[in-house]
């Protein structure tokens, strides 16, 4: 696999895990507009949002350690 398209994914790992954070520390109508569960006036946090973002960011991480290994011979 090329390693361009590894680090690629590492970046947007992060992406994912500074959404995770958002959505456990910021309720609905802090979150950015543009993220997914976004509602002016509510209160309440969405957790399941923040682990499925922070699953996928963990995702991203996995596939680039194992696209930057070394190949064996």
């Amino acid at each position: 696999m090329n390693k361009t398209v590894a680090y690629l994914v590492g970046i947007l790992g992060v992406f994912f895990v500074l959404a995770a954070f958002f959505y456990f520390t910021k309720s609905a109508s802090n979150l950015p507009a543009f993220f997914p569960g976004h509602q002016v006036g509510l209160l309440k946090y969405h957790y399941k949002h923040g682990i499925g973002a922070l699953l996928l960011g963990l995702g991203c991480f996995a596939f680039a350690w194992f696209g930057t290994a070394k190949k064996s011979k």
